[in-house]
């Protein structure tokens, strides 16, 4: 039994964003973000070996794997196929929306305004990314946007780092943030990462 967008946002403050050029890293990654407690991992469709990364990831106990940057139908089929337990989109269509709700994954769209809300809720979706947050008005305008829409429930992602995370995170509207600081770029460092991931996991949420 798949667990639904809402459990899989709750099992941790902190939802790496990862950007992955060699699918030779993909275990090592996922082995030292799950050991320093961060169990969710959204691998970003940006680079060829992301697809593969995600089937590799999938091996590690206690990780569950995603899809980010997902912006249509085919990259929605070919994530899936890959394995992907949870998909990630910067932004809503109509054509992505449907498609996603009719395959059943767990889906996580970005928003950034009250429009992008209300055509999410359209397709029976309350759970959003905000995205990008830092330069869509931060926390004051996510505050502002969460009011008219009680339910729904935001997961920030962009520019935030581990000294803003925590004041995204006391905002009742949020239920984890997104963040590319727990997997720097350039050579794999599994013991940096796993230190950062435990940084980031030990934030608390509300």
């Amino acid at each position: 039994m798949s667990q639904s967008i809402d459990q899989i946002m709750r099992l941790a403050p902190v939802i790496p964003v990862i950007v992955i050029d060699r699918v030779e890293d993909a275990v090592p990654m996922a082995e030292a973000l799950v050991a320093g407690g961060l169990t969710v991992l959204e691998v970003t469709l940006r680079t060829p070996a992301a697809l593969d990364a995600i089937t590799a990831m999938k091996s590690v106990k206690g990780a569950v794997v995603g899809a980010g940057t997902v912006l249509d139908p085919a990259m929605l089929a070919g994530a899936i196929h890959a394995g992907a337990e949870f998909i990630v989109s910067p932004g809503l269509t109509d054509n992505l929306g449907k498609a996603a709700v009719a395959s059943g994954i767990p889906f996580l769209p970005g928003t950034a305004n009250a429009g992008d809300i209300m055509r999410g809720m359209d397709l029976g979706l309350d759970r959003f990314k905000f995205f990008p947050a830092a330069t869509s008005g931060g926390i004051p305008a996510l505050k502002a946007l969460a009011g008219p829409f009680g339910q729904a429930r935001f997961c920030p992602t962009g520019g935030i780092s581990l000294a803003t995370a925590p004041d995204w995170l006391t905002l009742e509207a949020v239920l984890c943030v997104g963040g590319s600081w727990v997997v720097p770029s350039g050579r794999l460092d599994p013991a940096r990462i796993e230190t950062l991931a435990r940084e980031a996991a030990a934030l608390s949420c509300h």
